[in-house]
């Protein structure tokens, strides 16, 4: 049963319609997956379908006592109260001042908050940013609606609380709408994909996989069309030109024909063009980015790190997962030197070129323009050794001159995502931190920025919540958990996997005992012996300490006589002198390149 339905709907603001003659329905049970480009059109869909905009043509019908409710993309900074208050106001005041079903509200109230695992008490300005989106889901559920629409309900929540909110929604039985650019939770969730391109909505009536692999197969039948088209269209024009050679009523026929042809071209609209990452790569960083050394560090009573070590190599590529408040941010800033740590002690690598991506986007001045953030007072850039125009270069990143000289505060989280890459690209760097970068992102422009980095020599640091994107990008991870940082190898899963067999053998080990106990007499059972401790590590002599000690200078001074005759060697004219010099020098470029792969050999030895 359609619950709700579209009928010839078309909206607009500037330019092309939205939605342009748009007709669908909406089945009770539905679990639909909405899909667009960063201004497409997805939330004001979604606005209209709660009726709180309009829409310029066409009209949208609802069953008779269908109740829609939707939760909105970000958190209002003006909310104040407990949380049952900020839950209470999702009833609605019709029934709230009916005494008789006062007791079915405080009902409804206390099942929402036990299942939404809420403490009524709490006040909802001191929550983190993930608690308050769970209360601002809990007003919306409270009164049981029909349809519920959740706009980027993903957004700023840590993995734990995504993946409690995949769970919770599997379970929600009633219509459910959604945008999210979480490639993973969209795949759990949604049975039917929407997306909206170009002025229509296309029902793809599938998952998330199989929409992938249509919509692949649906551009280059589109491609073809028009290509098609195109070419029918221009032997059209060269008749025209040609002059009416016929008899009159046909050519008449054949001009009415190439007005319609016209027409249709200049109505279609093309395809959105994909934004043009590109990462401006420094000189080499040394091989050592960062050693670190049994750091620990509090704030106050909160422990971030304690006795933590690891190493950083040029190329890693290192992801950070960790719920919200657990000190993500804080051990970046250990990790890049920027804060000192309560003991232990941390060595940064030579020729560092940081790059930061900072979650917050507090790099971008919200009153000035696109254009006057990335090109900071000037009209050129330098990108690749080449002087390119600030609008030219904007284009690449999918704004027009329009857009480019609009304040950054206008801007949607898509577009200030697209506006903070495209200064952050500017910046020559060997090593990039990247704090939550694929938040508000669309799809084409995500996997893009997944290949950049995945190609990106230097080194990577990347804080993110999003499954995919680490599983696609990182070589490592450090994890928060359990009040205990470890680090991983691989991405997402292979941590998961990790985890899975750790507990597995614990469990494991943990039943040993009990069935050896069980199968001997009690009269003989020996005393039970606590389990061996794990070995300690080997502490190294002076000699062997000040040797480690000395291995980053040897490391660093031998890459840089490499990169000295590597230089040397490029120049046309060294190859001009005698045999005898390019010789001696091949020799010794051998040789230091030999003594640096023994220097990580030991350096490995003695760390571990």
């Amino acid at each position: 049963m359609a619950v709700l339905s579209l009928a010839n709907i078309s909206i607009g603001f500037r330019g092309p319609n939205l939605l342009d003659d748009v007709t669908a329905q909406i089945q009770q049970g539905d679990r639909i997956g909405l899909l667009g480009r960063n201004g497409a059109g997805k939330t004001t869909l979604l606005k209209m379908l709660a009726g709180e905009l309009m829409p310029d043509h066409g009209e949208i019908q609802a069953a008779d006592s269908v109740l829609v409710r939707r939760l909105i993309q970000d958190v209002p900074q003006d909310e104040s109260g407990t949380i049952e208050a900020m839950v209470r106001a999702g009833i609605s005041a019709e029934v709230l001042s009916d005494p008789a079903s006062a007791w079915q509200v405080d009902h409804q109230i206390d099942r929402t908050l036990t299942e939404m695992q809420l403490d009524p008490a709490l006040q909802f300005e001191s929550l983190s940013s993930g608690m308050k989106r769970r209360v601002l889901l809990a007003r919306s559920i409270v009164s049981q609606p029909d349809v519920l629409l959740l706009d980027e309900p993903t957004n700023h929540l840590d993995v734990d609380s995504i993946i409690w909110l995949e769970n919770f929604l599997s379970r929600w039985s009633k219509t459910l709408i959604f945008i999210t650019h979480d490639r993973s939770f969209l795949q759990s969730l949604a049975s039917r994909i929407w997306e909206i391109d170009r002025g229509r909505l296309f029902d793809w009536t599938c998952d998330y996989g199989t929409f992938l692999k249509r919509k692949e197969q649906a551009i280059e039948a589109e491609e073809k069309q028009n290509a098609l088209f195109d070419k029918r269209l221009a032997e059209e024009e060269t008749w025209i030109r040609q002059g009416i050679k016929a008899r009159r009523t046909r050519n008449e026929g054949r001009v009415r024909r190439l007005k319609e042809m016209r027409e249709k071209r200049r109505q279609r609209q093309n395809q959105i063009g994909t934004a043009k990452l590109t990462v401006q790569e420094a000189e080499r960083s040394g091989a050592l980015v960062a050693d670190v050394k049994d750091i620990s560090f509090a704030y106050g009573e909160h422990q971030i790190v304690d006795d933590f070590s690891t190493t950083i190599m040029r190329g890693d590529k290192i992801g950070l997962i960790g719920p919200n408040g657990a000190g993500k941010s804080t051990l970046l800033k250990l990790l890049l030197g920027q804060l000192e740590p309560d003991s232990g002690s941390v060595r940064l690598g030579t020729k560092l070129q940081i790059a930061y991506f900072d979650q917050l986007r507090d790099t971008l001045d919200p009153e000035s323009t696109v254009q006057e953030n990335v090109g900071e007072g000037s009209d050129q850039l330098t990108i690749g050794g080449a002087k390119k125009h600030v609008l030219g270069y904007l284009q690449e990143y999918l704004f027009s001159p329009e857009r480019a000289r609009t304040k950054v505060k206008f801007l949607s989280g898509g577009e200030r995502n697209r506006a903070l890459l495209a200064k952050l690209m500017t910046k020559p760097a060997n090593v990039l931190i990247l704090d939550e970068p694929t938040n508000d992102l669309d799809a084409e422009t995500l996997e893009l920025l997944e290949d950049v980095l995945v190609n990106f020599q230097g080194t990577l640091l990347i804080v993110s919540h999003d499954r995919t994107f680490l599983n696609n990008v990182v070589t490592s991870t450090l994890v928060f958990e359990g009040g205990t940082l470890r680090q991983y190898v691989g991405g997402y899963d292979d941590w998961r996997a990790a985890v899975d067999r750790r507990q597995q053998d614990e469990k494991a080990v943990s039943s040993k005992p009990k069935q050896a106990s069980a199968a001997k007499p009690p009269k003989t059972e020996p005393p039970q012996e606590s389990q061996p401790a794990k070995p300690e590590k080997k502490k190294l002599s002076y000699k062997e300490q000040r040797e480690l000690d000395s291995l980053p200078t040897k490391i660093e001074e031998h890459e840089s006589q490499i990169a000295e005759l590597h230089t040397l060697m490029a120049d046309p004219s060294y190859y001009q002198q005698g045999g005898d010099r390019v010789a001696e020098d091949a020799v010794r470029l051998k040789t230091l390149e030999s003594e640096l792969e023994q220097f990580f050999v030991r350096w490995e030895e003695l760390e571990s």
